[in-house]
């Protein structure tokens, strides 16, 4: 247990009642702060504070499926269910697939260094079949969904219809069972701006921020870069881990020592923890324009908002990350 990420620890009935149910929507594989953001997912999860229903991917290839398993297995969460995309947006060669490179790592023996707990990662089920079957036995208004990806798996997720699992189509399911869809995407205060995870596929992000039936909060790109995590962490704080798939990935990533923007664990900070390390923007909408930009038009109706940080919440988000992520899991106690 880690006693700073948990509050109102009465009894059983308060804590449950205070769980958030959460589904993670990840391109991991493409830049490594999704695996800084994974390992803030399991801490939560080991807390009590969240219940890591999914993860789903929207990186195509094994590698990202097969890595989310050695992260799953390494943390102690080897249930946590995986689903995947199919012939989604083609990003192979953007950067180096630090997923893959960790995939492929070796022991002195030439055995695999990470455990998995999965085989035959290509017969993982399709993110919006994932979806729809966790999604149809929730409660209604339950579930809370961090997408620090493309849009594609969440864009086909509302055009699917009735199937095995749920009467209701897409959209409709979303509407009854999804608390809240907080996204890393955009950079509302610059329009001209393509941002990574708006471009890849931009017919899917246009179709999420205008249909999605719940209200959306984006961290959009300059709050991310607001708030990097120091290499100098990487290199010092882990002496008790031993081989660690996130460490690995990180340093397979780019050359060290380097700092990272940390998108993707803002986007899951403000998921879980709520609006008290961030200014929010009044409600409003958001475009996505053809070219891949964001525009957001206040407005009191609306149903989305983005997030803002100054240099003082910046620098504690900092300290709160790096508290988080160089405590040790609750497996490896």
């Amino acid at each position: 247990m880690i006693p700073f990420l948990v509050t109102g620890c009465g009894n059983k009935g308060e804590k449950d009642s205070q769980v958030i149910n959460l589904i993670m929507e990840t391109d991991i594989g493409n830049d490594v702060d999704d695996a800084l953001a994974m390992d803030l997912l399991y801490k939560y999860h080991d807390a009590g504070t969240i219940n890591l229903l999914a993860v789903c991917i929207n990186k195509e290839g094994p590698a990202p499926g097969e890595f989310t398993d050695i992260l799953n297995t390494w943390y102690g969460h080897p249930d946590i269910p995986i689903g995947i995309i199919r012939k989604g947006a083609f990003c192979e060669n953007d950067g180096v697939n630090y997923a893959k490179a960790v995939v492929n790592l070796k022991d002195e023996e030439g055995k695999p260094l990470f455990a998995r707990s999965l085989k035959g990662y290509d017969n993982l089920p399709e993110a919006p079949e994932l979806y729809r079957k966790i999604l149809s036995k929730a409660k209604d208004k339950s579930v809370t969904i961090a997408s620090v990806g493309f849009s594609t798996n969440l864009a086909r997720l509302l055009e699917t219809g009735p199937d095995e699992y749920s009467d209701l189509d897409g959209k409709a399911l979303v509407e009854k069972k999804v608390k809240l869809l907080v996204t890393m995407a955009g950079q509302v205060s610059d329009p001209k701006y393509h941002e990574y995870n708006i471009i890849r596929d931009v017919p899917a992000a246009q179709k999420v921020f205008a249909e999605w039936p719940t209200p959306i909060v984006t961290s959009p790109f300059a709050v991310g870069c607001a708030v990097e995590y120091p290499s100098k962490s990487i290199e010092n704080d882990f002496g008790w881990a031993g081989p660690h798939p996130m460490i690995e990935a990180y340093k397979a990533y780019a050359q060290m020592p380097y700092d990272r923007p940390t998108w993707d664990p803002t986007a899951v900070l403000y998921a879980v923890e709520g609006d008290k390390w961030f200014k929010v923007s009044e409600p409003g909408n958001i475009e996505v324009t053809d070219e891949g930009g964001t525009i957001f038009t206040p407005d009191p109706k609306g149903s989305r908002r983005y997030l803002e940080v100054n240099q003082e919440q910046a620098d504690a988000i900092l300290s709160h990350f790096i508290e988080i992520i160089t405590s040790r899991p609750a497996n490896r106690k």
